[in-house]
């Protein structure tokens, strides 16, 4: 199929620079680079992880987290500040 095409000049520069050091012909690089643009959108993205990162929280010596209850009765009283 024969169509005409009107590029960006940085993509037409990008192209030409693959194509010299490919040696594959312009229209064989346009084929390839679209190719791979339709793959990479039918692709789902990958999954980026999440990652906790533990901290301290600042709290007095012999304070158990174990106990809500307990928590939310002494409130403040239990972070050094």
């Amino acid at each position: 199929m024969r169509t005409t095409l009107t590029l960006d000049a940085d993509v037409a520069e990008r192209l030409k620079e693959a194509t010299k050091e490919s040696g594959a012909s312009f229209k064989e690089m346009v084929n390839l680079v679209l190719r791979r643009g339709f793959s990479a959108l039918e692709e789902p993205p990958p999954e980026r992880r999440f990652r906790v990162r533990a901290r301290p929280l600042g709290a007095k010596p012999g304070v158990s987290f174990d106990n809500i209850g307990e928590l939310l009765h002494d409130g403040d009283e239990i972070y050094r500040l």
